[in-house]
């Protein structure tokens, strides 16, 4: 039988590492379907939607749903849009979509929803995020395409996706790792415990180097800590310039910044009352973004 599916259970084993505690999925308007929404649609009117997020399909649990399918029939219907010539777009279930095929079906259970590019490929992300055997690079690099492309602020992020938001940013801290870091978490040669522990460490040689020691000597997490803590007593500078505590009103100037930027802004003073503004980014598509904002 085709399973129901469950609530969100991606941060399973992973909440006491990243702070996470489940607020309620948004209840954004294109998240609630109405109850007549439902509609058959032919197999050969609905086409695949490129940008879907989900590429892979694991060819055995398709062959199983599709005798699922061919018993029970669709339990929970495809969402799809429609575009031209009388064809739709699905916007999310397109491994039932698959299914179905191979099952032979001639139509299907959809639901419409008139929506834009944009809309379609914020609910197809929010739609996987839900997913429960993503890693957490994979969500990681999901919650950054919804900041990136579907224009939304890490507070708008974490209500779509019933995190709270300092969860997401943990997540998205991930990025920062080298590649080899983030394949090793995806292969599962390293937990997340050893990862984010890794994220403190700046310098992308000596992120290497600890990864292999990690894996060759099989490090725990404590004995890592003691590598990282070790590592960054020693590359920090002997003296450090006293930090000055910002005004008040100079820090609330400084979120407000940063939340209508959508990027952290740091403002350093020296008791001279010199100092700079500093706006961060963490791709060039976050650098084009703050372009377009700032002219």
């Amino acid at each position: 039988m085709e399973k129901k599916q469950q609530p969100n259970r991606l941060g399973r084993g992973l909440s006491s590492l990243l702070g996470s505690t489940d607020l309620p999925i948004s209840t954004d308007s294109f998240l609630r379907l109405p109850s007549d929404a439902n509609s058959m649609i032919r197999m050969d009117s609905i086409e695949v939607n490129e940008t879907q997020p989900r590429k892979d399909f694991d060819e055995i649990s398709l062959q199983e749903l599709a005798l699922s399918i061919q018993s029970y029939g669709i339990i929970q219907p495809v969402t799809v849009r429609p575009v031209q010539n009388g064809r739709y777009q699905i916007i999310s279930g397109e491994r039932r979509y698959r299914a179905s095929l191979l099952a032979g079906l001639r139509e299907i259970p959809a639901y419409v929803r008139t929506v834009d590019e944009v809309q379609t490929l914020e609910m197809a992300l929010v739609e996987n995020i839900q997913r429960e055997d993503l890693n957490a690079i994979e969500i990681a690099l999901t919650y950054q395409r919804l900041l990136n492309e579907c224009d939304l602020s890490h507070e708008e992020l974490s209500l779509k996706v019933g995190k709270e938001r300092a969860t997401v940013t943990n997540y998205l801290r991930l990025l920062r790792l080298t590649k080899e870091v983030q394949q090793a978490i995806c292969d599962k040669k390293i937990s997340m415990a050893h990862a984010r522990t890794l994220v403190a460490v700046e310098d992308i040689e000596m992120q290497k180097k600890i990864l292999k020691d990690i894996i060759a000597r099989q490090l725990s997490v404590r004995e890592t800590e003691a590598i990282v803590k070790k590592h960054i007593t020693e590359v920090k500078p002997a003296k450090t310039k006293p930090k000055l505590i910002l005004p008040d009103d100079v820090m609330a100037f400084s979120r407000n910044l940063s939340d209508q930027l959508k990027s952290k802004v740091s403002i350093q003073k020296d008791i001279n009352g010199k100092g700079k503004i500093s706006i961060h980014f963490n791709s060039n598509e976050e650098l084009k973004n703050l372009i377009r904002s700032l002219s």
